[in-house]
């Protein structure tokens, strides 16, 4: 397997920057000080003593630096303190989920959980067939996806195509939402998309970019797509949106391009659409 391959294959795997490390680290951090104060409030509640175990100087550190950022009504204000780039993201989501498009795309967004991993994935029918990454549910011993507004669903393997990283999902539902998926993709420099996705530690996030071009990848036989957006851990199989709200593509990576930088690459959606015709 070349470097090229092991650097892109699987956004989950590419490097995380430092403002990234920075972002989990403080988010895991709250999510343990969050659990561990309901945990001391039930057992007062419970008559039963609670006996503070004193914390190591760092730890002390980080629950104070965490209690500074809770104190700020809204993540926006740290984002700007700390001037994170690898967060804008957030902001732009909440502006955009106002649309009542973005709105409606969400509904049918899922997030995907194996014993090991989180990743994206997005339904196609309303009975429950979903399109995500074959790297997101490979050697998966069980599937849970989550559906917004639909609650939690088992889900089976239907086909799984490594060599475009695709694959297809099925869960036992009625009238789920659904997205359109287009029937081809003719390439246009710089049209604008929308993709959501369950980046980092969020769920739900919607977010824009604009197409770059084609990418070729050593050991793949098509090529896939490029975009200039705002893809992180976690955005594996987030559906590529475009102005007429059908699915172009299906978010499997990034990498850095000589030309652009690091930017997401996207399965554009003939090869998806050749797989579901077989």
């Amino acid at each position: 397997m070349s470097n090229e391959k092991e650097r892109y294959e699987q956004n989950e795997s590419e490097p995380i920057s430092e403002d990234e490390e920075f972002l989990e680290l403080v988010l895991e951090a709250q999510k343990e000080a969050l659990e561990k104060a309901r945990e001391e409030r039930l057992a007062r509640l419970a008559g039963e003593k609670v006996n503070p175990k004193r914390q190591p100087p760092f730890a002390r550190f980080l629950a104070w630096l965490i209690a500074i950022m809770l104190a700020f009504s809204t993540f926006a204000v740290i984002f700007e303190i700390f001037s994170i780039p690898a967060v804008e993201f957030i902001k732009k989501s909440a502006s955009l989920s106002f649309q009542s498009d973005i709105q409606d795309y969400k509904k049918s967004v899922v997030q995907i959980s194996t014993q090991d991993s989180k990743g994206t994935g997005f339904t196609v029918t309303k009975d429950g067939l979903i399109i995500t990454n074959a790297h997101v549910i490979e050697d998966a011993l069980s599937l849970t996806v989550y559906f917004p507004e639909d609650g939690i669903y088992e889900a089976e393997v239907i086909e799984s195509y490594p060599e475009i990283d695709i694959a297809f999902i099925q869960v036992e539902g009625e009238n789920l939402p659904h997205l359109n998926l287009a029937k081809t993709y003719e390439f246009t420099f710089n049209e604008a998309i929308y993709f959501i996705g369950n980046p980092l530690f969020f769920t739900g996030i919607a977010n824009e970019g604009r197409i770059l071009g084609t990418k070729a990848l050593s050991d793949w036989k098509d090529a896939v797509y490029m975009m200039d957006a705002p893809v992180y851990k976690g955005n594996s199989g987030s559906p590529v949106i475009n102005m007429d709200g059908e699915v172009i593509g299906v978010v499997f990576a990034t990498i850095d391009d000589k030309e652009h930088g690091n930017v997401g690459l996207f399965v554009p959606i003939d090869l998806v659409q050749d797989r579901l015709n077989d």
